[in-house]
């Protein structure tokens, strides 16, 4: 009987060129990942995982790949997404390596559900954002960035003050310039279709939020960023909505006219009070109603944390 042979593997091999590289693993992995509601209840959520670590031996052909996937899964099975839970599943991604690594990455995209209650009416509905995790490892030290996604409403405001003087113009037209006018008559008008001369374009919109999160945090701060960033911007879309919902939105929107550089703005300064962030990057986008293109607007600066 012959002998079982070991199998090759050819990634021990000498690299032809040899070189370190940066990253080298997988992306995409499809991995269950644990983490915790708003309201502090433990749950799962699906989630698609990049993971890398650095190639620092110049002469190595290649990384452990599948002793960094099984890792991987067994590590996330075991640890809660925190920041000292994500430290240590990195640090056994890197011990995987024997030494071929010394950092390690992992990047964790999934949505986020939070209730969301109606404006007006007693109904509640689930929003999902669009959430990722990218943290790193180097010399012991974790470095944490959080990416959120916010749909809003944004009602031009150079629209609406057109609106405004159409309606104005038109009232006038309807009553003259001089003398007292009815109140009945004057509401009765602007009740019927002639009262609606004209309306402000406007669309929805996304604020990407990326922040650089301060050292020590026991938690990830998911569902308080997205609040932030809502409230911010006053016009977050809903989900359950009633005929008084709808009517609240729309109050809300006249009270919040923007532009995308209003946006931009009001986004900039609540993460530059932030105590959770370091650093942050946002870009809002309005898909315009009026124009075949968007409207855009980026900025940076620092967060509130010291």
């Amino acid at each position: 009987m012959n002998p079982i042979r070991p199998m090759p593997d050819v990634a021990l091999d000498r690299a032809a060129s040899a070189r370190t590289l940066d990253r080298v693993g997988m992306a995409g992995i499809a991995l269950p990942v644990r983490t915790r509601s708003a309201t502090g209840e433990a749950m799962q959520v699906p989630a698609r995982v990049d993971v890398h670590v650095d190639l620092r031996d110049p002469h190595a052909r290649g990384i452990h790949m599948s002793r960094l996937y099984l890792r991987l899964q067994h590590a996330f099975a075991a640890e809660e997404m925190t920041p000292a839970g994500l430290a240590r599943v990195l640090e056994a991604l890197v011990e995987t390596q024997a030494g071929l690594a010394g950092t390690g990455q992992l990047v964790i995209r999934f949505d986020h559900l939070l209730l969301r209650p109606a404006l007006a009416s007693a109904n509640a509905g689930w929003k999902a954002y669009p959430v990722e995790v990218d943290a790193q490892l180097a010399d012991g030290e974790l470095m944490l960035s959080l990416g959120v996604a916010v749909d809003y409403s944004s009602t031009c405001p150079a629209s609406a003050a057109l609106s405004r003087q159409m309606a104005s113009e038109a009232f006038a037209r309807q009553f003259g310039a001089d003398g007292d006018i009815p109140a009945a008559a004057a509401r009765d008008w602007l009740h019927s279709e002639a009262g609606l001369v004209a309306t402000p374009h406007a669309q929805r919109s996304r604020a990407e939020v990326r922040v650089r999160l301060a050292d020590g945090l026991t938690a990830l701060p998911i569902a308080d960023l997205i609040d932030r960033v809502e409230l911010a911007l006053g016009t977050p879309v809903q989900t359950a909505v009633k005929r008084e919902d709808e009517q609240a939105f729309a109050a809300l929107n006249a009270r919040n006219l923007m532009f995308c550089e209003d946006a931009a703005r009001r986004v900039a300064h609540a993460l530059s009070m932030d105590p959770h962030v370091r650093r942050f990057e946002a870009r809002v986008a309005h898909f315009e109603s009026l124009h075949a293109h968007d409207a855009v607007a980026s900025v940076a600066g620092e967060g509130g944390a010291p």
